[in-house]
C-alpha cells in the first residue's frame, strides 16, 4: 500500500492544515518544559527536536505512520539478514559489519559474523604490520605514505573518517585520497611523495570501475617509473580491496593482500568493511574498533528502543513531516567542527543515493517526493556564504546542526565562541526578529535539529554515522522504497563507455548522439588536435 493511503497519512495531512503553521515562538510559550522535553540521548548523542516544528500530537501521529508502515518489520528483516533489497535479491547487512566476535548470524547458510571478523583480524595484522615499519617497499624503507583509491563509498566513508579521526591518527603517516577520473587529483595527490615509502590501496567490490582502474593504472605506472620498472614492486606496494581475485592478480597485486567484502555490503554503507583499510591504517585497529562499537551501539539502540525514544526513527520521522507535510526539498548538514567537514558529501551520496527513487517496491510510481537535496558545509564558514537564504530566503530549509562540547584541540577562546555561533544559530532560526524596516525582519520559525556529542571520537563517529544510516532506512520503509539499489548511476557510465572511443580515435569518428552532445564532441576533438 503506498504511505499516502495509509489512515496516519490522512491524520497527518489534516493535522498540518490546522496546526502545521504554528510558529515556533508560541509552541516555546505554551510549554515550559519543550526545550528538555523534546531531548533524546542514546549512544552518546544527544539529539534536541525542540526547535522542530513539532507537537506531542504530531510525533503521535508521526509514530502512527511508522507502524502503519510496518518499519519495525523492516527493520527486523534487515537485521535478521532477509533479501530486502528486491531489485539486486539481496540482503542488507552492513549491521552486521560491526558486531562484536562472538555472535552468530546464518544468512544463506553463512555465518557471515565470522566472516567479517577473520577480514577484521587480516586487516589489523597488515595495519600493525605497516604502522610498525615490519612491511617494507622494495627498497627496504618503511612505508611512510598511503594513497586510498576508489570512488563513491570506497571513497567517500574513508576520507570523510579519516579527516573526522585526524586527532587520533600517526600524523607521521601521510594519508591522501584519489577518487576523480581527472588527473589532476592523482598528481596532487602523489606530487611530495616517494614512490620507495608509498602504499596504494585500491578500493575496488569487481575492480572494474572506470575511475578507479584509472588512477590505479596511473599509480602503478608512476610507482614503476620511479622504482626502475620492476613489476615485483607492485606487490610490496599495492593491496586491494576487492571480491575478483582474478581481475587482482591480474594487475599484479599479490591475493594475500586483497581484503575482501560481501554482494549485502552496499558501496554507501562500506566504510566499517574493509573499504576502511586506510581508515584503520591510519588510526590502527584499536581505535578502528572502538569505531565499530560506536556503530554497533545505535545499531542496538534502533533495533530494539521504543519508538518514542527511538533516535533514528524520530529523526526519519521528523524528516517526512518536513519533506511531504510542511514542503522542504531539501536539509542542510551544519557540522561546528572542521573535523566533520566532510561529513555533509558523506551525506548526500548516503541519503541521496539511497532514496532518490521514484518507484516503490512493487516497481509503481511512488505517490509523493522521496529522499531531500542534502548539502552543507562546516560552520562558522556557511554563515558567511548561504545561511541568508536560509534565514530571509523564500524556501523552508530544514537544517542539521552538529557539535562536540569538548574540544579535541583546545585553542584559547575558539571552542566557546564556535559553539556559540551555533546555539545562536539555531535561535535565531527558530524565534526570528521583528524589526521597523521590513528587511531587517526574521520570521522565524525555520526547523532545526542540534546533534551533540561529549567529544568526537572513534566510537561517537560510528554513532554518527549509524544514526544518519537508519534514518535513511526509516523513511525509505515509509516510501515502501527500495534504500539498497542504484540503478540511477549506470546509465551515464554505459553511455560515456560509448563515447570515450570518439574522443580518442584518431580518426573522425560517426557519430549518432544527439545534435549537442555530437557538437561537443566534434568542439572538443577540434580543440585537443583530433580530426572532425
Amino acid at each position: 500500500m503506498a504511505p499516502t493511503q495509509l489512515p496516519a497519512w490522512s491524520a497527518l495531512a489534516a493535522h498540518r492544515d490546522t496546526s502545521g503553521s504554528v510558529h515556533l515562538r508560541d509552541l516555546f510559550a505554551a510549554d515550559p518544559e519543550r526545550g528538555s522535553a523534546l531531548q533524546f540521548e542514546a549512544a552518546g548523542l544527544m539529539v534536541d527536536h525542540a526547535k522542530q516544528r513539532i507537537t506531542a500530537e504530531t510525533l503521535a501521529l508521526l509514530t502512527d505512520l511508522a507502524e502503519e508502515a510496518d518499519v519495525a518489520a523492516r527493520r527486523d528483516a534487515m537485521f535478521a539478514g532477509e533479501h530486502i533489497n528486491v531489485t539486486e535479491d539481496r540482503a542488507v547487512l552492513h549491521v552486521a559489519l560491526r558486531m562484536p566476535k562472538g555472535r552468530s548470524l546464518i544468512v544463506d547458510g553463512d555465518d557471515v559474523v565470522a566472516q567479517v571478523h577473520e577480514v577484521l583480524d587480516r586487516m589489523a595484522a597488515f595495519a600493525r604490520k605497516v604502522r610498525s615499519g615490519q612491511w617494507a617497499g622494495q627498497t627496504g624503507e618503511p612505508i611512510k605514505a598511503v594513497v586510498n583509491i576508489g570512488i563513491g563509498g570506497s571513497d567517500l566513508g574513508p576520507r570523510m573518517a579519516y579527516r573526522a579521526l585526524r586527532p587520533f591518527a600517526d600524523r607521521d603517516l601521510k594519508v591522501r585520497f584519489v577518487s576523480n577520473v581527472d588527473g589532476t587529483e592523482f598528481v596532487e595527490a602523489v606530487r611530495d611523495l616517494d614512490p620507495a615509502t608509498t602504499l596504494f590501496v585500491v578500493s575496488s567490490k569487481t575492480f572494474t570501475t572506470l575511475e578507479t582502474l584509472t588512477n590505479a593504472t596511473t599509480a602503478r605506472d608512476w610507482l614503476l617509473g620511479g622504482l626502475g620498472g620492476d613489476e615485483s614492486a607492485i606487490a610490496k606496494h599495492f593491496v586491494a580491496v576487492s571480491t575478483n581475485a582474478e581481475k587482482v592478480s591480474a594487475f599484479g597485486i599479490d591475493t594475500d593482500n586483497m581484503f575482501g567484502f560481501w554482494d549485502w555490503v552496499g558501496g554507501r554503507y562500506s566504510m566499517d568493511s574493509a573499504i576502511g583499510l586506510s581508515l584503520m591504517l591510519a588510526i590502527g585497529p584499536e581505535k578502528f574498533a572502538e569505531l565499530l562499537a560506536g556503530f554497533h551501539e545505535m545499531d542496538e539502540h534502533f533495533r530494539t528502543a521504543p519508538a518514542e525514544e527511538n533516535l533514528p526513527l524520530l529523526a526519519g520521522l521528523i524528516g517526512i513531516w518536513n519533506s511531504n507535510f510542511l514542503g522542504a526539498d531539501t536539509l542542510a548538514v551544519l557540522p561546528y567542527a572542521d573535523d566533520l567537514g566532510d561529513l555533509p558529501a558523506y551525506l548526500q551520496q548516503l541519503d541521496m543515493e539511497s532514496n532518490g527513487k521514484h518507484v516503490d517496491l512493487a516497481g509503481r510510481r511512488v505517490e509523493t517526493d522521496t529522499g531531500p537535496i542534502v548539502w552543507g558545509q562546516p560552520g562558522t564558514n556557511g554563515q558567511h556564504a548561504f545561511y541568508q537564504l536560509i534565514h530571509q530566503g523564500t524556501r523552508l530549509i530544514p537544517c542539521d546542526f552538529l557539535g562536540a562540547c569538548q574540544p579535541l584541540r583546545d585553542v584559547g577562546r575558539h571552542h566557546d565562541l564556535l559553539m556559540a555561533n551555533l546555539f545562536a544559530q539555531t535561535e535565531a532560526l527558530a524565534f526570528g526578529k521583528t524589526a521597523d524596516e521590513p528587511a531587517r525582519s526574521f520570521d522565524g520559525n525555520r526547523p532545526t535539529t542540534t546533534i551533540l556529542v561529549d567529544r568526537l571520537e572513534p566510537k561517537t563517529l560510528g554513532a554518527i554515522i549509524a544514526y544518519y544510516e537508519h534514518k535513511v532506512f526509516t523513511q525509505g520503509a515509509i516510501w515502501g522504497i527500495d534504500s539498497f539499489d542504484q540503478w540511477g548511476v549506470e546509465l551515464g557510465k554505459v553511455l560515456a563507455q560509448q563515447i570515450i572511443p570518439e574522443l580518442e580515435g584518431q580518426e573522425a569518428p560517426v557519430l549518432a548522439h544527439d545534435s549537442s552532445t555530437n557538437a561537443l564532441i566534434a568542439r572538443y576533438r577540434a580543440a585537443r588536435g583530433r580530426t572532425v
